[in-house]
C-alpha cells in the first residue's frame, strides 16, 4: 500500500488549529474553543481530494497555556506530528501582532523538520485582514514558509486556496493519489496496543506454519522492540486478510528521546487512519490505563471495526480469570458496548482459531445496510410513540451510505435531542439487526427550511 502523507498543523495555542481541521476535512472533530490549551492530545483523520489523499493531524499548541501540567506533554506531542510531517501548515492569529511563541514554533520548525518539508504560512481568523501585509513582511524576514495565505476557516476564506497548496505541495514531494480500494480488496487490521502486550506473538500465530517459518515477526519481552508497523498478508480459509503490526504507544508523559520510537507512535495514528478493523491487545495481567482508553477512543472516533484481545489469558486461572474478564468489559464499556472481548493467548493459542470468523462479522457490520422500508417498519414498532422526546416524533429515518453505519433522522429540532435518546436508539438497532464491532453514527436534518443539522456521535 502506498505510503499516505501526512499533513500536521502546527502552531502555538488558540491559533486556530482545530477550526481549520475540523474545516478541512468537513467534520466537527476537534474539539474548538478560545481556551488556549484545549486540544490537548494528536487528532488525526484521512482527506481524500480529487487529486489527493493525506492524513491531516491536528496538534495542541506549543507555548504558554493556563494549564502547566500538560503544557510540556502538549508541546511533546506537537513535536512528534513536526518531525515526521511531510508537509506542515503553521498557523498565525492575523487579529494579533507576531508574538514571542510565534517565535518559538518557528526557530522549531527549523530545527526539527525535515528538510525537504514545506511549511504554508496560514494567517488566521482573517475575518478583516487588514494586518496580512504586515505579517508577511514579518514572515519573509523570517525566511520561513514557501507560501502564505489568510484563511477564516468558519467563513471558508482561503479554504480552497490552502487545498490547492496542500495538493502542489504533495505533487513536487512525487505522492500520488491512491487508488480507490475495491471489494475484493482484503480488509486490513491493524494490531494496536501499548507496549509488550503480545501484539507481534499474536501476528505470528495468526500465520500459518510455512509462513511462519519463512518470515516471523520478531518478538521479545522488551517493549518496544517493534520500531515500525509491519504489513504481514495472511490466509484462511483462501480469504486473505492484511495484519498491520504496530509499534506500541507509549504513556503520554514519558519523553520520546529516541528518534525510533517517536516514529513509531506517529505510525500507529497512520495504522488505525489506513485500516478497517483495528484490534486493541491488552494484557491480561495488567490493568488497562488511560493511554489503553485513548487507543480505543482513537479507533471509535476513525469510525473503525473494533475487537478487544486480552492476551495472556493463560495466566489466570479461576475465578482471577473471570474477575478480569469483568473488570475489562466494565473499565472499557464506551466500546464493549459493542466491541466483543475476546480472552486469548498467543503462547496456546486459544481464542484465536475463530478470530478471522469474528473479523469477518464485524466488516460485514460496518458495510451493512438496512432498506429504508425495513428500517422505518421497525422505527414504528420499537420507537416511535414511545417517551423519547424529538426521537419519538420522527417521521422518517434512512441509512446514509457512509461508513461506519449512519443513521439520518428527520426531526423538529436537532438540538432538543438528548444524547440518552440516541443512546436508547442505538441499543434498539443493534438488538435487532447487530452492529457488532463497529460504531453507530446518527446524522439529524430538521423537517423545517430553517432548522439546524447536526451529525452526532454516541459516546
Amino acid at each position: 500500500m502506498a505510503k499516505l502523507p501526512t499533513v500536521a498543523i502546527i502552531g502555538r495555542p488558540n491559533t486556530g488549529k482545530s477550526t481549520l481541521f475540523n474545516r478541512l476535512i468537513n467534520k466537527r472533530r476537534s474539539i474548538e474553543s478560545d481556551i488556549a490549551g484545549t486540544t490537548r492530545d494528536l487528532i488525526s483523520h484521512r482527506v481524500d481530494l480529487d487529486e489527493m489523499s493525506y492524513l491531516l493531524v491536528d496538534t495542541g499548541g506549543i507555548g504558554a497555556t493556563a494549564d502547566k501540567d500538560f503544557e510540556d506533554d502538549v508541546a511533546e506531542q506537537s513535536l512528534l506530528a513536526l518531525e515526521f510531517a511531510d508537509l506542515i501548515v503553521f498557523t498565525v492569529n492575523a487579529k494579533e501582532e507576531i508574538t514571542s511563541d510565534d517565535r518559538k514554533v518557528m526557530d522549531i520548525i527549523r530545527k526539527k523538520r525535515r528538510r525537504h518539508v514545506p511549511v504554508i504560512v496560514a494567517l488566521t481568523k482573517a475575518d478583516t485582514p487588514e494586518k496580512r501585509d504586515a505579517l508577511i513582511l514579518d514572515f519573509n524576514e523570517a525566511n520561513i514558509g514557501e507560501d502564505f495565505l489568510t484563511v477564516s476557516a468558519p467563513h471558508l476564506i482561503g479554504i480552497g486556496r490552502l487545498n490547492e497548496l496542500i495538493v502542489k505541495h504533495l505533487k513536487a514531494l512525487n505522492f500520488e493519489k491512491q487508488p480507490e480500494e475495491t471489494g475484493d480488496s482484503p480488509p486490513r487490521i491493524a494490531i494496536i496496543g501499548r507496549p509488550n502486550v503480545g501484539k507481534s506473538s499474536i501476528v505470528n500465530a495468526l500465520m500459518s506454519d510455512g509462513q511462519r517459518e519463512k518470515s516471523p515477526v520478531l518478538v521479545s519481552p522488551v517493549a518496544g522492540t517493534t520500531r515500525d508497523s509491519i504489513d504481514t498478508e495472511v490466509t484462511y480459509h483462501d480469504k486473505r486478510y492484511i495484519i498491520v503490526d504496530t509499534a506500541g504507544l507509549r504513556k503520554q508523559a514519558s519523553r520520546r528521546d529516541d528518534e525510533i520510537e517517536r516514529f513509531s507512535a506517529m505510525r500507529t495514528l497512520t495504522a488505525v487512519e489506513g485500516a478497517d478493523i483495528v484490534i486493541l491487545v491488552l494484557s491480561a495481567n495488567e490493568k488497562p490505563t488511560q493511554q489503553d482508553k485513548r487507543i480505543a477512543a482513537m479507533a471509535v472516533e476513525s469510525g473503525k471495526g473494533l475487537m478487544v484481545l486480552l492476551n495472556k489469558i493463560d495466566m489466570l486461572k479461576g475465578e482471577k480469570r473471570a474477575d478480569g474478564i469483568g473488570y475489562i468489559t466494565d473499565t472499557l464499556h464506551f466500546v464493549t458496548k459493542f466491541a466483543r472481548v475476546i480472552p486469548c493467548s498467543a503462547v496456546t493459542r486459544e481464542g484465536l482459531v475463530k478470530l478471522f470468523d469474528m473479523v469477518e462479522a464485524v466488516q460485514m457490520s460496518r458495510v451493512r445496510r438496512i432498506p429504508t422500508g425495513q428500517l422505518n417498519r421497525w422505527f414504528e414498532e420499537n420507537v416511535k410513540g414511545k417517551p423519547l422526546g424529538e426521537i419519538s416524533k420522527t417521521k422518517y429515518l434512512t441509512q446514509a451510505d457512509e461508513i461506519p453505519p449512519t443513521f439520518i433522522l428527520f426531526v423538529r429540532n436537532p438540538r432538543a435531542v438528548a444524547a440518552s435518546q440516541l443512546r436508547y436508539l442505538e441499543s434498539q438497532l443493534r438488538k435487532t439487526f447487530g452492529f457488532d464491532g463497529t460504531p453507530i453514527r446518527f446524522f439529524m436534518k430538521p423537517t423545517e427550511k430553517d432548522g439546524i443539522t447536526e451529525k452526532r456521535k454516541i459516546k
